[in-house]
């Protein structure tokens, strides 16, 4: 049988991957730890194990983890409503949109109408549409992916509850706690000779449960194109690599760190918050982050997602099969890829955390074979 190294490498020789690394956690302790090829399209930089990359939408997990920690440090449940702390959210208006309603993109607001769409740059512009945008549905009455949106609700409930941004409150309240090489913003300056270059995809070749998503995607007045095209601004892939955009903390997109750093996170979550015999976070914020909230057709995907607090899960179908299987066997595995290829998960039955991440970005809304098949493997062994 094919080695979990030996796989790996395939992709290297075989799929066109450029530079990536592999880290994998069991019960406490890294086990595997892998890296090859290059941080730059001209071949030139060598990747290795302490490569730092843009890992796209894979930023939420963390980002979904400070939001609890600011509500549970402002001693507010993740079930208060929103309105609590922001009134001026018309979402919010009524008291019936919940924080765990928000987190589990149940709250109508996955996109801003083509009127009401600044620069996402333009921060208190931002903010100031979301609280006039009126919902696509009824807060709580269905759910559908928020990929850009979902990053500014969460940052300005932040910043009302503790004051600062929510990359600064995760850079300062628990990546320098628990030391993670992950930054939300504020990159150091001193760390740009680690970081590795994001390269667009060669091409496109969706999976035929995504199809229906693809076809909405390419129509002017769809839900699916609005999302992905709110708050306005970075038209192509390739402006990840712009500074200003990595310098500013999107917590739904513009995380930068190692395979190694999301696999310690997401191992401190398989743990119920513990690492090394200390409790480092509180169970009941792993808890609200690995609870099912959200099952069902996704009215931005078009197709059947699941969401506890602020993560993905595999949905299941009525027999209590997976759908599809991103995150291993266990039906309690939770995470949240990222765009293009880079994923990291939890397994609290397992004892296993999972990180992958890339500089070659693919096509497709969840992790490609090249990431899938080293799941896989690490299951069969």
């Amino acid at each position: 049988m094919e080695t979990l190294e030996e796989r790996f490498h395939r992709n290297f020789d075989e799929r066109g991957e450029l530079g990536a690394s592999i880290s994998i956690w069991k019960d406490g302790a890294e086990v595997v730890s892998l890296a090859h090829g290059w941080r730059d399209p001209q071949r030139e930089i060598p990747w290795t194990a302490d490569t730092l990359v843009p890992v796209w939408s894979a930023t939420k997990g963390p980002a979904a983890i400070s939001f609890l920690l600011a509500l549970e440090g402002a001693g507010l449940s993740p079930n208060d409503p929103v309105a609590k702390v922001w009134p001026e959210l018309t979402a919010a208006r009524n008291g019936g949109l919940t924080f765990v309603q928000l987190l589990s993109h149940q709250s109508g607001l996955p996109a801003l109408s083509p009127d009401n769409r600044p620069h996402l740059l333009s921060h208190g512009e931002v903010v100031a549409a979301m609280e006039r945008q009126t919902p696509y549905w009824t807060p709580g009455a269905g759910h559908g992916y928020h990929p850009r949106t979902i990053g500014f609700l969460l940052d300005e409930i932040v910043r009302r509850l503790a004051g600062v941004p929510l990359g600064r409150y995760w850079n300062t309240h628990v990546a320098e706690t628990l030391g993670l090489e992950f930054w939300i913003g504020d990159f150091p300056a001193r760390l740009l000779d680690r970081l590795a270059t994001m390269v667009p995809p060669k091409a496109h070749r969706p999976a035929e449960e995504e199809l229906p998503f693809y076809r909405e995607l390419v129509k002017p007045d769809s839900l699916s194109l609005a999302a992905f095209s709110s708050p306005a601004g970075m038209r192509t892939l390739g402006e990840i690599n712009r500074l200003e955009i990595l310098q500013a903390g999107f917590p739904a997109f513009g995380g930068i760190g190692t395979a190694r750093a999301l696999a310690k996170f997401y191992q401190i979550l398989a743990r119920d918050g513990e690492h090394d015999g200390v409790t480092v976070l509180p169970s009941r914020v792993v808890r609200t982050a690995r609870t099912l909230l959200a099952s069902g057709p996704d009215r931005t995907l078009l197709l059947p997602t699941a969401f506890a607090g602020g993560f993905q899960i595999d949905p299941i179908d009525a027999a209590g099969r997976k759908i599809r299987s991103v995150f291993g066997p266990s039906l309690a595995a939770f995470g949240q890829p990222g765009a293009g290829g880079s994923h990291a998960f939890a397994d609290p039955e397992g004892g296993w955390s999972f990180a992958y991440v890339m500089n070659q970005m693919e096509s497709g809304l969840f992790p490609n074979r090249k990431s899938l098949d080293l799941v896989e493997i690490l299951y069969q062994g």
